[in-house]
C-alpha cells in the first residue's frame, strides 16, 4: 500500500468526530424537516419555517444549502435513496431478476402504508419514479433489463417496462394512500401480477411470483412525528 493509498484509507477509516456528528445531524434535521413540507406539498414554505421545524439556526441552513431548492432536491434524492436501498437489502440474495423486481414491487406497495410520510413524499414528486438516476427507477430498470436478457419478461423494450411500472406504481401509492381502508397487500400484488402479465409473464408465472413469502416489515413502521425530535442546542452548526 503506497502513501496516498495509506492516507484514503486512514480518511475512510477515522472515527468520526463531536464535531462532524453534530453537522452531520444538523444536515438531517434540515433534510428531515424539509422531507415533512414537501409530503404536505407546502413547497412555497419560507426558509426561515424550515429552519424552526428544524429546530437550527437561519445561519446553520446557509452552512449546508445555498437555497432551499438545493435543500429540497436533497430531501427528496435522501428519500429515494434510502428506499431503493432498504430493496437492496431484501433483493439482493434473490437470483431470478423477475422475482427480484417482483419483490420489490410488492415491498414499494406495502411500504406506502408502513411509511407514510415518505410515502406522500414519493407521490409528491411522481416523475421522480420514472428515469432518476436515485432510488426505485434505476434498481427497476436493472431488474426489466436482466429479466429480458435471461427471457423471464418478453417485453423488449426496458425504459418502457419501467414507464409502465412507475405508471402502476404511482396510481397504486395513490389510490392505498387516499383509501387507507382498502387491503393494501391484496392490492398490491394484484397490481404487480398486472405489471408482470404486461411484460409478458403467464398468469399462473405472474400469480405465482406473489405468492412468494416476504419479509417481516413490522420493524419499519414509521413513528417519527411529522417534525423530527428537536435537537439540543450545541453551538455548532
Amino acid at each position: 500500500m503506497n502513501e496516498a493509498h495509506r492516507d484514503a484509507h486512514a480518511a475512510s477509516t477515522a472515527p468520526v468526530s463531536r464535531l462532524q456528528r453534530r453537522k452531520m445531524r444538523t444536515r438531517m434535521a434540515l433534510i428531515h424537516a424539509a422531507q415533512g413540507f414537501i409530503a404536505e406539498g407546502k413547497l412555497a414554505v419560507p426558509v426561515l419555517e424550515i429552519t424552526q421545524a428544524a429546530d437550527v439556526g437561519m445561519g446553520s441552513f446557509y452552512n449546508h444549502f445555498d437555497s432551499k431548492d438545493e435543500l429540497f432536491e436533497a430531501a427528496v434524492t435522501e428519500a429515494l435513496d434510502g428506499f431503493g436501498a432498504l430493496l437492496d437489502s431484501y433483493t439482493a440474495a434473490v437470483a431470478d431478476p423477475a422475482e427480484a423486481f417482483a419483490t420489490s414491487f410488492r415491498l414499494s406497495g406495502r411500504l406506502f402504508r408502513i411509511r407514510p410520510q415518505e410515502a406522500k413524499l414519493l407521490l409528491a414528486n411522481g416523475s421522480s419514479l420514472i428515469l432518476s438516476e436515485h432510488g426505485l427507477s434505476p434498481r427497476a430498470l436493472r431488474d426489466i433489463t436482466a429479466a429480458i436478457d435471461k427471457g423471464r419478461f418478453k417485453i423488449t423494450d426496458p425504459e418502457l417496462g419501467l414507464a409502465i411500472a412507475a405508471g402502476a406504481l404511482y396510481g397504486l401509492g395513490t389510490l392505498l394512500t387516499q383509501r387507507p381502508d382498502r387491503d393494501g397487500a391484496s392490492a398490491t400484488d394484484e397490481v404487480t401480477a398486472s405489471v408482470l402479465r404486461m411484460f409478458g409473464m403467464t398468469s399462473q408465472q405472474a400469480r405465482g411470483l406473489c405468492r412468494h413469502p416476504l419479509p417481516d416489515l413490522s420493524s419499519l413502521q414509521d413513528t417519527r412525528a411529522a417534525r423530527p425530535t428537536p435537537i439540543p442546542p450545541a453551538g455548532v452548526t
